[in-house]
């Protein structure tokens, strides 16, 4: 089957404090969305980019710088991340295949992983990256909050990988906003296949996330 990733990076980030979208940031003297990008080279057929559309010119700029020579289909995303999936999965011609949904902001995940998601998706319809709480949690109730057993709970991550057609079916369904496209999925009656990841696989989303991703990159480069 053939295999199609949509990074989506349809945001503004304004939690990170920049004019410039996170995923435009530098770490390493690269930007964010090149090192997520460099992931998914050579191993799905397809890339498409959901970008904000005020900053696809500013995106073709570095296209030509880091890849010059590679067919990188982009599209304006929308006002929603569901809309913006929605418009990536638009531009994908093909009836059948596997999609992989992904933040343009989680540049640490592994190839391993994303070849892990797509065999699962493949074999079960779905495969999402997720990983286990490592802090206790509690759940907020009318007179304060009890405590829950964690080893029930798992952190969602991204790639989220789907068969297509099940995908393209269950935004055809969508009534409201999710978070994620697990739980949209989920919703339209599938069951969701997780596979587990590692911490490593952080979205860069704060001032203090660049920070952490500097050494998580030189931890990557240091044992690749």
């Amino acid at each position: 089957m053939k295999k199609f990733a949509v990074i989506v990076a349809g945001g503004i980030g304004t939690r990170m404090q920049s004019e410039l979208p996170k995923q435009f940031l530098e770490i390493h003297s690269t930007p964010i969305i090149i090192h997520t990008i460099n992931k998914f080279l050579g191993i799905c057929d397809q890339i498409i980019l959901v970008l904000p559309k005020e900053f696809i010119e500013y995106w073709q700029t570095l296209q030509e710088r880091y890849f010059p020579n590679t067919t990188i289909i982009v599209t304006a995303g929308g006002s929603t991340r569901t809309q913006s999936v929605k418009n990536g999965l638009l531009q994908i011609n093909e009836q059948e295949g596997l999609v992989a949904i992904h933040d343009a902001a989680r540049p640490f995940v592994s190839r391993q992983h994303i070849n892990q998601c797509y065999t699962a998706a493949q074999e079960t319809g779905s495969g999402v990256l997720a990983v286990p709480l490592k802090d206790s949690i509690r759940k907020l109730e009318a007179n304060g909050s009890v405590q829950c057993d964690r080893s029930q709970y798992m952190l969602v991550q991204t790639p989220q990988t789907f068969q297509l057609s099940i995908l393209r079916n269950a935004y055809k369904e969508v009534l409201g906003e999710f978070t994620d496209d697990a739980s949209l999925v989920e919703a339209n009656g599938h069951i969701v296949t997780l596979v587990v990841g590692t911490y490593e696989n952080i979205k860069i989303t704060t001032p203090e996330d660049l920070i952490l991703g500097e050494a998580i990159l030189k931890f990557q480069s240091s044992n690749s």
